[in-house]
């Protein structure tokens, strides 16, 4: 049989003699491969009125390690080359890249049907199946598998890249303990794992509250009660509207005196606010204005830059379009507090919200609207106020490419608070917030540990450190007719009777 380089014989771990062998292993383990604890599979092609499973990539649970949802074919549907049969007890193997973590256990339930050829079906013989599936699990068979990979446009091991994979081959009764402490051990770092990845979904919707209690005047109803006279919502509108007005007409008057106009333009008065729709009523204090009302809409300046500027840029300021900074440009069009509002349905519900703040120079193209506020304060409560809306109603043309229109953007309906509860809002938004971040970060860290424990737990399972005082208590069952060297020779001898006797080919008889 065919060994890679780094192949060791299959002998016995003695306390006397460790050349190229592993001196942390139990002297009673014993150095082989899977090719010589395994025996061959067999292929057949399904009848064409046959129903069969039919086990794919796409079938298995990469984080279950268990097929699921495989197709259900007629043999007239099988793929042609799809003839590898699977039993109760093999262990699957992904042999492609990226997918050299895509690993089963065959259960009763697929017994007897056909796999994808972009696996490797190992048999154990004799020996513990759960043990071989939790070693294909393991880190040092996945990294082992990965450097054999070969091929550029369809990257892949061979088969006896598996096969020749060399490994610990424990007795048999300890093989069975070792598989049954990682049943334990995994499934309770399954549950951890399983309880850490539903935490981001929980933080989403504590967002989602607390953007819902801000936006809509909850968030400070206490605090309402112990701030009573403060200007209203409607004198917070009236006072910036003149304020922007003024500063409009001293922009045009400046650029008529530098003679970029002949004459000044007329001040065009912001659209009320579209209540066709619906919205609810705001606290007492509050004004319901359109988002024109609150702040003036940029998208005029927008310029977009070709992606080949783009390419020879050095990369100075952010680049932003529908899905936040896309780019890096060397020059800016923008050097204010903005709210950039995206555009397109197409990146509605990802994992960034619909609009982002951003403060200083940048360049935006015009797939994100660019909003922006009288104050600090006032354009951070419009993006939350944006990020919570369900803006869906307002977009305008076919499913897949509908947009939210400058005209639509404008014409959404938002409350107005009084600046100083416009300030009090933002700063317990960010608080909570800064909350939610920190608990996500540790969530991060921890699924990090997670994931390196099960790595960890299957690394001391293949090194004796799990059963450790198991074998000092039952020295019995790993040693003479029970020891690892006595169960090699028993597959051996068991698999040349169970090998078929190969046919020979009859001489003709001379006529």
């Amino acid at each position: 049989m065919s060994k890679t380089n780094n192949s060791i014989n299959a002998t016995p771990q003695s306390s006397h003699s460790r050349e190229g062998g592993n001196p942390r292993l139990p002297i009673e383990w014993i150095i082989t491969n899977i090719s010589d604890v395994s025996i061959k599979g067999s292929q057949r092609k399904p009848d064409v009125d046959e129903k069969f499973i039919y086990v794919d990539i796409g079938s298995i649970d990469r984080d279950q390690k268990k097929i699921s949802n495989p197709q259900h074919l007629l043999g007239s549907d099988a793929p042609s080359r799809a003839r590898k049969v699977i039993n109760q007890g093999d262990v699957l193997v992904s042999l492609t890249r990226p997918n050299l973590n895509a690993v089963a256990l065959v259960s009763n339930e697929y017994d007897n049907h056909i796999v994808s050829t972009g696996f490797e079906v190992i048999k154990p013989f004799v020996i513990e199946s759960r043990y071989i599936f939790n070693l294909v699990r393991s880190q040092h068979f996945i990294d082992a598998i990965s450097g054999a990979v070969q091929g550029a446009l369809y990257p892949a091991a061979k088969s006896t890249d598996v096969q020749n994979f060399n490994f610990a081959l424990p007795p048999l009764a300890e093989q069975k303990v070792i598989a049954d402490k990682l049943d334990e051990l995994l499934a309770q770092v399954d549950t951890l794992k399983a309880r850490l990845d539903a935490i981001p979904t929980i933080l989403k919707r504590f967002r989602q509250s607390v953007l819902a209690a801000a936006v809509s005047g909850k968030l400070t109803e206490e605090w309402r009660l112990e701030n009573p006279n403060l200007s209203s919502g409607t004198e917070v509108l009236t006072r910036w509207l003149q304020v922007r007005q003024k500063s409009f007409a001293e922009d045009q008057a400046l650029r008529v005196q530098k003679g970029l106009q002949k004459r000044p333009k007329q001040f065009k008065e912001p659209v009320s606010p579209d209540l066709e729709r619906g919205i609810e009523s705001p606290p007492e204090s509050w004004a319901t204005v359109s988002v024109s009302q609150f702040a003036e809409c940029l998208d005029n300046i927008r310029v977009p830059v070709t992606k080949a500027d783009r390419n020879s840029a050095k990369g100075l300021y952010p680049y932003f379009g529908a899905n936040g900074e896309v780019d890096r440009v060397d020059e800016y069009l923008f050097d204010d507090e903005l709210v950039l509002v995206t555009e397109d349905e197409t990146f509605y519900g990802r994992v960034k919200p619909i609009a982002y703040r951003f403060s200083g120079k940048c360049w935006v193209n015009n797939h994100a609207h660019v909003l922006r506020a009288p104050t600090k304060d006032a354009n951070d409560f419009l993006c939350y106020a944006l990020m919570y809306y369900n803006v869906i109603p307002w977009l305008s043309g076919t499913t897949g490419r509908a947009k939210l229109t400058q005209g639509a953007l404008n014409s959404l309906p938002v409350f107005l608070p009084p600046e100083e509860e416009q300030a009090e809002i933002v700063r317990r938004v960010e608080q909570l917030f800064t909350y939610a971040d920190q608990v996500e970060q540790q969530v991060k860290n921890a699924q990090a540990r997670v994931n390196q424990l099960t790595q960890s737990i299957l690394a001391k399972a293949f090194r004796g450190e799990l059963t450790e005082q198991w074998r000092q208590d039952n020295p019995e069952l790993i040693s003479g007719d029970n020891s690892a060297a006595a169960l090699l020779e028993r597959i051996k001898a068991e698999r040349a009777v169970a090998k078929p006797a190969k046919k020979t080919k009859g001489r003709k008889s001379d006529a």
